[in-house]
């Protein structure tokens, strides 16, 4: 069980983020596809299973390549509209992919400009919101293998943007870098993210319980 002292009914748990939080999601009501086949579907099931007596509502509203200006887009929709207790949210990889590709999208970075908004505006709209930035991570295969050198300077300059801005606004970190590096010492680095990005199964069950031990220790999950 779970050391998490919850008695508010129907808190609001969001996620966001792009294709690896979307997980495949259903778009209607429908609860069998709701949360994807992610790390968002593994924490609304453990903490769903957990805290039943007070019956948590979990959102995720990732969607497939959103970088996070895309995320600032849809923010009213998709996230004030929803009023969360705790909104949780990982995003970055988009924002390299279509730099690196000289796509249209991705000729100036935003990431940084767009993440500070993103953040200013659900303090100021839901200052009782609590916070939760994931890392953004990739591993040495796949895509980034084919410029790794780019791949890992940019991401680890979005990491370390994510870690700042969770210490300018007061939201917990949760790491992963380390978590999948540490990972890919047990077996090979496609075991874990398939194309160097995209978890697969095994990936996501390591996001999904690094979310919960980190959460879990900062305390935002009690009333």
């Amino acid at each position: 069980m779970m050391s998490i002292s919850w008695s508010k009914p129907n808190k609001i748990i969001l996620f966001q983020g792009d294709s690896i939080t979307d997980g495949n999601r259903g778009r209607d009501e429908d609860p069998n596809h709701i949360h994807g086949h992610g790390y968002a579907y593994l924490i609304a099931s453990k903490l769903g299973s957990e805290l039943a007596e007070t019956k948590p509502v979990f959102y995720n509203r990732g969607i497939s390549g959103d970088r996070i200006s895309d995320l600032y887009a849809r923010w009213n929709e998709d996230a004030i509209y929803l009023q969360p207790d705790v909104l949780s949210i990982l995003i970055g990889v988009n924002d390299i992919w279509r730099a690196l590709k000289g796509e249209p999208g991705g000729i100036t970075d935003r990431y940084e400009r767009a993440y500070r908004h993103v953040l200013e505006e659900t303090r100021e709209v839901l200052p009782q919101t609590k916070l939760v930035l994931m890392e953004p991570f990739i591993l040495n295969t796949g895509a980034p293998a084919e410029d790794w050198p780019e791949w890992q300077e940019r991401i680890t300059r979005y990491q370390q943007v994510v870690r700042k801005l969770a210490e300018a606004f007061d939201a917990v970190f949760v790491p992963l870098q380390e978590v999948f590096e540490a990972a890919a010492q047990r077996a090979d680095n496609a075991y874990w993210l398939w194309d160097g990005v995209h978890p697969t199964t095994a990936g996501h069950d390591l996001i999904a319980k690094q979310w919960l031990s980190v959460v879990e220790k900062s305390g935002i999950l009690n009333d």
